[in-house]
């Protein structure tokens, strides 16, 4: 142990020691709670000094239901079912967008002052929009850091497109230097960083090495997906939330293209099955059983891997039938814990869970 009073022996230089004396904690520190800027319900889904995200498949209205939540910040009120509250001093909203062009940019804002009640006449001070598609991928990430710590009031910020801040969204080391870049921006401005990442095709998770990180790291994880039985219905869930959960809820878009509640919403599930999860398998047994799998031989055929994917999986405690292991067969291939090169497949062992 490192005593209060004593000297570390053999000093290390002054920029050193500052490095690990400026993380350090002790008992008597005393801290505030993070203040809470959006609720749904009882639920606390963003607080200042943390991140979260919105995620779901193509055209599940990812986008609409940011929009709510940017809405409600703006006037400190509730849209959908989101309820915000900005405290004074932080109240202006940043909103990065990524993917669109400015054409359809314009068309989210518009959406934006529409669902808050305010006119399309005067820009809102408390709302700066930035359209970054047509930038390189350095720029984007540049220009979004900049407006961050020059925007005076800021309290809350939307990447809309966090994938395209990232050349990508496999590398481990990209991925992670993005999710640092978000925690120091939310630590030392004490803003909320909200951001939208798609789902695989495949299944219901994040796409990549970046998706797993966000979902590592997040506060809170909303997910949107299409109603089962009804297309035009969206429904909000959460995948992950430090607080404590809230129930489904559901919007749809009306005649004036605005997400609108759907009342008494009440979820129902299809028959089919469920693609593979990531929370059914431990990182654990996933690298037991790979590394059993491919301890023969360094590269399997497709012909031969469900079937050793089984046996190995059952040896490790977990015996799935055909198509669930084609499922998870499905979910490695896209968190990248094997590789297809040519016809055959390869472990990785460097994957990040």
């Amino acid at each position: 142990m490192i005593s209060q009073n004593k000297a570390v022996s053999d000093p290390a230089p002054p920029e050193v020691i500052s490095s690990w004396r400026d993380a350090r904690l002790l008992v008597t520190d005393e801290f505030e709670s993070p203040p809470v800027i959006l609720k749904v319900e009882d639920s606390v889904v963003c607080t200042l000094g943390n991140f979260s995200a919105s995620t779901g498949k193509a055209k599940s209205k990812k986008t609409f239901n940011v929009c709510a939540i940017v809405a409600a910040a703006l006037t400190n009120g509730t849209v959908l079912n989101y309820s915000a509250s900005l405290p004074p001093g932080k109240g202006v909203i940043l909103y990065a967008d990524t993917e669109q062009s400015d054409f359809h940019c314009k068309r989210v804002l518009s959406r934006i002052l529409r669902l808050a009640g305010l006119s399309l006449d005067v820009h809102p001070g408390n709302l700066v929009f930035l359209c970054l598609r047509k930038f390189a991928t350095k720029d984007r990430l540049k220009k979004i850091e900049e407006a961050i710590y020059e925007i005076e009031g800021i309290g809350l910020v939307i990447i809309d497109g966090i994938r395209d801040l990232a050349h990508d969204i496999n590398s481990p080391g990209e991925s992670t230097d993005l999710i640092t870049k978000l925690m120091q921006w939310t630590d030392e401005r004490k803003i909320h960083i909200h951001t939208v990442l798609h789902l695989n095709k495949g299944d219901d998770n994040t796409r990549g090495h970046l998706g797993t990180e966000l979902n590592n790291k997040a506060e809170t994880v909303l997910q949107i997906t299409k109603d089962d039985f009804d297309k035009d219905i969206s429904c909000v869930t959460s995948s992950h939330i430090r607080d404590r959960d809230f129930e489904p809820f559901a919007f749809r878009i009306n005649t004036e293209a605005l997400p609108e509640p759907v009342e008494d919403y009440q979820p129902r599930k299809s028959g089919t099955a469920k693609a593979f999860d990531y929370t059914e398998v431990s990182e654990a047994k996933h690298r037991e059983a790979l590394e059993l799998l491919f301890s023969d031989a360094a590269q399997v055929s497709y012909s031969l891997l469900i079937e050793k994917l089984q046996s190995s999986y059952a040896a490790t405690g977990h015996s799935f039938g055909i198509n669930k292991a084609k499922e998870l067969k499905t979910f490695l291939e896209n968190k990248r814990m094997i590789i297809k090169e040519d016809k055959h497949y390869r472990y990785n062992p460097d994957f990040v869970y």
